[in-house]
């Protein structure tokens, strides 16, 4: 009877110390959340979403896998065809011969776009005689003469000695020249802005898009080539500036076509005496010479007719 008791008692002790609830330590599981939340670095949330989250099974089809792989590089493909915005071509041009030879290398427009009006000179890639030409007013033959744009590389015996970038037409960012010699010598360098010297001053006509003036300036000083237009884009003057001082040959402009009216000589350096500009050539509206310093004088016959 003591014995039955007993063994009563002792299953009552057992049966309470189960309604107490399960071990805290049942599974490595259980253990590595019980641990969680006894840490005060760790949040709430973060518990919540580690006792919720389920393991997923990634299933990689290697067909495609390489369909992606092809999408990337198509996609660099399509970068290398296009520059700030435009899509672009490839050429090249080569001559010389087995010494000296010369390639350049160079973007251009397969669709035409028209270069800015105002830019001193405009580049083309000329399909016909398959070389660069260069321009001061816009071409008429679109078909023929493309629109440089993009990246610009010239070579001589494999050695680069120009290498620069156009923007529609125009020169654009840094244009650098070296010497073809052992030291590849910088020679020079200049930065652009869609045709224009970067430091230029430009000015307009009232609060219009209309250039009037391009001031070159460098470090510090009037350096370099001066533009003034008319007010229908047309250029008016240029001439070059060295040291704040106008030298050489200045051109007048008649207002149409890019033609030329007058033509006066300054000093050819700044380190030159100065003195006063003179005439040195005239030219009639059909850019026909009727003057010439020296040589002939036909502005009375041409102003009788």
């Amino acid at each position: 009877m003591e014995r039955l008791v007993y063994t009563l008692l002792i299953g009552v002790v057992l049966l309470s110390m189960g309604s107490c609830g399960q071990p805290k330590w049942n599974s490595d599981y259980n253990l590595n959340v019980a641990r969680l939340k006894e840490s005060s670095k760790v949040k709430t949330d973060a518990l919540a979403s580690a006792d919720t989250t389920k393991p997923g099974i990634e299933v990689k089809n290697p067909l495609e896998e390489e369909i992606k792989e092809k999408e990337k590089k198509r996609k660099v493909k399509r970068s290398k065809r296009e520059f700030l915005g435009y899509k672009i071509k490839r050429g090249y041009t080569k001559s010389g011969g087995r010494y000296k030879e010369t390639i350049e290398t160079f973007s251009y427009l397969p669709e035409h776009q028209e270069p800015n009006r105002y830019a001193p000179y405009k580049y083309y890639y000329d399909t016909d005689k398959r070389k660069l030409a260069r321009s001061a007013s816009n071409v008429e033959d679109t078909d023929r003469y493309k629109v440089l744009h993009g990246p610009y590389k010239k070579t001589v015996d494999g050695e680069v000695v120009e290498e620069g970038y156009f923007y529609v037409g125009t020169k654009h960012l840094r244009w650098e020249k070296y010497r073809n010699n052992d030291d590849h010598t910088l020679v020079d360098k200049e930065h652009y802005e869609k045709g224009f010297l970067r430091d230029a001053v430009v000015t307009y006509y009232g609060d219009t898009k209309k250039i009037k003036e391009v001031i070159p300036y460098e470090y510090g000083e009037v350096q370099g080539t001066y533009y003034r237009f008319y007010e229908n884009g047309q250029l008016q003057w240029s001439g070059q500036y060295e040291k704040g001082r106008k030298v050489g040959v200045w051109i007048n402009y008649y207002d149409f076509r890019n033609r030329r009216r007058y033509e006066y000589q300054y000093p050819e350096t700044a380190y030159d005496k100065p003195h006063e500009p003179y005439l040195i050539k005239e030219y009639n509206r059909h850019a026909t010479p009727i003057y010439e310093r020296g040589k002939f004088d036909k502005r009375s016959q041409a102003s009788n007719q």
